[in-house]
């Protein structure tokens, strides 16, 4: 009989998100290796569920079910009763609707992703129910909501009673094991992967009319992580040097609104930007074939999705020493690596590209070939079919026998040659 393993995830498409395309991916690539795969989405912040109580607008909790591609998706809403409703009368009504979707139809494995708003009450009922839990940490979970003491117990409790947790760089993994320690040896890192994409065959860009010059672009909901300030400084000295335009493909993230419309109101070359509002990712990536330099000048980001469009688009790649963006990406052969934080190393390498338009194109070409060999679907299934094999063949949810392998991951020591990347990407055989 074919397993049968529960995803839950904060979104999933057509939600727009990193975790959310991550999550359908490997979604699929399970159903692939024979699982029988559902996906439990739900959200463990209430700031609608709070508007709409202050607006006297109630209701009761309910399930939307709907199928994508063979997976079974459970989109998941908490009942609204009352106007002083707190965090946990909301998590207590989603666990309730989990237990049902475990009664219902008897999981043999939950995987959670995003570890502070899905791990916690996902890895809570597989214990209860003597089931394994695997938690993928994909970025800001241990970037950001770590340094919430109020979150700190309930991460170090997840992780350490997960039957395995994934990581998307070993950044990410290095922190994990600092913080519990005990989870060393039940933990991997590898990249994501990324589907072939057929760039000739996208629509035409609304707003292609309005680039000029050398074309700079950004992709992500931008916000306080992804350091498009450094990039605004940089692209202010490179006013003297050509005509160029800064292209931001996605949009500033609600809450923090307020701060980007003062950052571009001061900037000087507010008539050299072009930002595009959210998006699908359809059209997000129809413009990649336009642009000449592709800047993800990042203080944190896991493994981004942008990145990896990017290179399979063959772009030339300006990232900073972070998470897997300076472990995938190599200086000077597939890219140009920066430190976070510094507009002056970002002005230097953008300069850099734009005098010299051969190395350009062999760092793009570089990446492309890169990401086809490395980050392509098939690796990452290998990695995720080994795991789930160990989890759920092993009774005590112990991985011992690869425990060698994967402290080899976290003992890499930084260098960056083929072989090396190629273990980071694929997990040996057992």
């Amino acid at each position: 009989m074919n397993k049968k393993v529960c995803l839950t995830t904060q979104e999933f498409p057509p939600d727009i998100g990193g975790v959310g395309e991550s999550a359908k991916r490997i979604a699929l690539l399970l159903k692939e290796l024979g699982y029988k795969v559902h996906v439990a989405v739900f959200r463990g912040v209430f700031r609608r569920e709070k508007q709409l109580a202050e607006a006297g607008k109630f209701r009761r909790s309910y399930c939307q079910i709907s199928e994508q591609d063979g997976i079974v998706v459970h989109r998941l809403q908490p009942a609204v009763r009352s106007t002083v409703a707190r965090t946990q009368d909301y998590l207590a009504d989603l666990y309730g609707q989990l237990t049902s979707l475990q009664q219902k139809y008897q999981f043999d494995l939950f995987h959670a992703f995003f570890i502070n708003e899905t791990g916690f009450l996902t890895t809570m009922l597989a214990k209860e129910n003597g089931l394994p839990a695997i938690n993928s940490v994909r970025g800001a979970d241990l970037h950001k909501h770590i340094f919430d003491p109020k979150q700190q117990a309930q991460i170090a409790w997840t992780l350490e009673n997960s039957a395995w947790t994934t990581f998307v760089s070993r950044d990410l993994m290095k922190r994990a094991r600092i913080f519990v320690p005990s989870i060393t040896s039940k933990s991997s890192a590898f990249w994501n992967s990324i589907v072939s994409i057929e760039f000739d065959k996208l629509p035409t860009p609304k707003l292609i009319h309005q680039l000029r010059g050398t074309v700079i672009a950004s992709i992500g909901n931008f916000r306080d992580k992804k350091g498009i300030e450094y990039l605004l400084d940089a692209c202010e000295k490179l006013q003297a040097e050509t005509e160029f335009t800064l292209l931001l493909i996605g949009d500033f993230v609600t809450k923090e609104k307020g701060y980007w419309e003062q950052e571009l109101n001061r900037s000087s070359i507010t008539n050299q930007i072009v930002i595009t509002g959210i998006i699908n990712r359809t059209e997000a990536l129809a413009y990649l074939p336009h642009v000449d330099i592709f800047a993800i000048p990042s203080l944190n980001d896991g493994c981004p999705n942008a990145l990896l469009e990017a290179m399979l688009a063959g772009k030339a790649i300006v990232g900073t020493h972070t998470d897997a963006i300076g472990e995938i990406i190599e200086d000077e052969i597939n890219g140009l690596l920066v430190n976070p934080y510094s507009s002056e190393e970002l002005f230097a390498a953008l300069k850099k590209l734009i005098a010299r338009p051969t190395l350009k194109q062999l760092l793009g070409q570089a990446a492309k070939e890169k990401v086809l060999e490395q980050l392509n679907p098939s690796v990452e299934q290998q990695n995720w079919a080994k795991i789930y094999h160990q989890v759920l063949e092993t009774p005590t949810h112990s991985i011992t026998q690869i425990e060698s392998q994967n402290h080899a991951l976290s003992d890499a020591n930084g260098s960056k040659d083929i072989e090396e990347n190629k273990t980071i990407g694929l997990l040996a055989s057992n």
